[in-house]
């Protein structure tokens, strides 16, 4: 973790503004991968996401956030109840560029009064991009599709009871195994970002 040197990390940046021409390319990179990993799906058409969300062009604006900055989006199921289609960011690591960030604004003002400035905040950089950290029980869920995060960690949405006594929590995957770790929330380290959710 970076200390006390006060010179900032570059911030984090989100960027929302899609070209036609950016949106057309971000759906063909989202329609190979969905069809590159079809277990992560099974049983969905790429042709009823792809109607969604061209006609939502602030989840597909998300959906470029999530892609700039390394998530890798993929879809890993559909809500029954509503029909909405649910994308996760699927990088193997944590995404490379939402990375040495507190958990949130709370812990971010702590550091930067400490004179160490981080590249931002999960919390924060989240609702910006219009996305949802995932849970504990989502990046669990995650983590039966694949091996994510074997070197790196990813900040998780923390239980307000966790978060009033100072801490937040984070998973990874060691020795096979999935691990959900926790820290104070001002915390902030090169190799964790945060993993973000969107429904369509």
């Amino acid at each position: 973790m970076p200390k006390g040197s006060g010179k900032p990390i570059a911030k984090v940046e989100v960027n929302l503004e899609i070209s036609p021409e950016q949106a057309e390319h971000l759906l063909q990179t989202l329609q190979l991968r969905f069809e590159q990993n079809m277990s992560r799906h099974k049983g969905l058409g790429w042709p009823q996401i792809r109607a969604k969300l061209e006609a939502d062009s602030g989840k597909l604006a998300s959906l470029f956030a999530m892609e700039s900055t390394g998530g890798e989006p993929d879809v890993i199921g559909v809500d029954q109840h509503t029909g909405e289609y649910i994308f996760y960011d699927c990088s193997e690591q944590s995404p490379s560029r939402r990375r040495s960030i507190c958990y949130d604004g709370e812990g971010e003002r702590e550091r930067v009064k400490k004179g160490v400035h981080p590249g931002g905040n999960a919390v924060d950089l989240a609702a910006a991009m219009g996305i949802r950290l995932l849970n504990e029980d989502q990046y669990r869920q995650l983590q039966k599709l694949g091996e994510f995060d074997t070197k790196t960690e990813s900040w998780l949405e923390t239980p307000a009871e966790i978060r009033e006594l100072g801490g937040a929590i984070y998973g990874n995957r060691r020795y096979n195994t999935v691990f959900v770790g926790h820290n104070s929330a001002p915390s902030f380290y090169a190799a964790r970002g945060f993993r973000g959710s969107l429904r369509v």
